[in-house]
């Protein structure tokens, strides 16, 4: 089992930067693939970006791609999300979670899902 805490959200203006963090409890941090999703009011949620167990191949969606970079650190049992060029419809609240197995933009692929992390961008 993974528990999982997500931190580094905030308020931020238009064209700025934020790095999402997610600390994760557990001895089999390696086994897993993680993501990061996010929910605004209103909407669905939706996949953000995702890291491979080792860390070597990531997938992004294409509105945030060359914008947001993930990455992680297995020997910290950490995943980070890089926010750069932060635009409003950005806002929303950030979860991370981890997948077993699946496809790693579908949300019913992730087993373990943190509490979120608010992140609003003002115009």
């Amino acid at each position: 089992q993974v528990q999982l805490v997500e931190s580094g959200g905030g308020l931020v203006q238009a064209g700025g930067s934020l790095r999402l963090s997610c600390a994760a409890s557990g001895r089999t941090f390696s086994s897993y693939a993680m993501g990061w999703f996010r929910q605004a009011p209103g909407k669905e949620r939706e996949f953000v970006a995702a890291i491979s167990k080792s860390g070597d191949v990531s997938h992004y969606a294409v509105s945030v791609k060359g914008r947001f970079t993930v990455s992680r650190d297995n020997a910290k049992m950490a995943v980070y999300l890089q926010m750069n060029v932060l635009r409003p419809e950005d806002t929303a609240v950030y979860y991370c979670a981890a997948s077993v197995g699946g496809s790693v933009v579908a949300w019913a692929s992730y087993n373990y899902w943190g509490q979120g992390t608010q992140v609003t961008v003002s115009s």
